[in-house]
């Protein structure tokens, strides 16, 4: 006999499924669901931004947590892209190379604001909505119709 607990992890597994994988096509869309991300600053680099090395993307984890599931990312980076803002950064002493002369040279620490656009890719909107309510419904239908049939019988 199907129980109410059975059709609540049905709902937040195929949630955790569902949502994670269109997280992941955001980065395919090179945009959170039809909001495009802003461009590159530099127009010359080739490709997205968010997809170089492909590390923000994996670094995506979700869990069934409690009634809920949980998004998150262990790279450091990932909430700036998501949420975008000024940040304040210190830059340490290091050498660098110069590439015509090839002789090293010393800069020193200073301070630098980073302005960053915001480029989601995970987070709450209508399409995440509407997502969580077609879960549910089929859920829901695929619960009740098992229920009747076992009443049936």
């Amino acid at each position: 006999m199907p129980t109410p607990d059975k059709l609540m992890h049905n709902i937040l597994s195929d949630m955790n499924v569902k949502l994670a994988s269109e997280f992941h096509k955001n980065f395919s869309r090179k945009g959170f669901f039809t909001k495009k991300w802003p461009d590159r600053k530099n127009t010359k680099a080739l490709g997205s931004l968010m997809t170089v090395t492909g590390v923000l993307r994996g670094g995506i984890k979700s869990r069934v947590l409690g009634n809920g599931v949980e998004f998150s990312s262990d790279v450091p980076y990932a909430a700036k892209h998501n949420e975008g803002g000024t940040y304040h950064e210190k830059v340490r002493e290091h050498t660098r190379r110069n590439k015509k002369t090839g002789k090293s040279y010393r800069v020193k620490s200073f301070n630098r604001t980073v302005i960053m656009p915001r480029r989601r890719f995970i987070g709450e909107s209508p399409e995440v909505r509407h997502i969580i309510g077609d879960v549910i419904a089929k859920n829901a239908t695929r619960y009740f119709t098992d229920l009747a049939k076992k009443i049936r019988k």
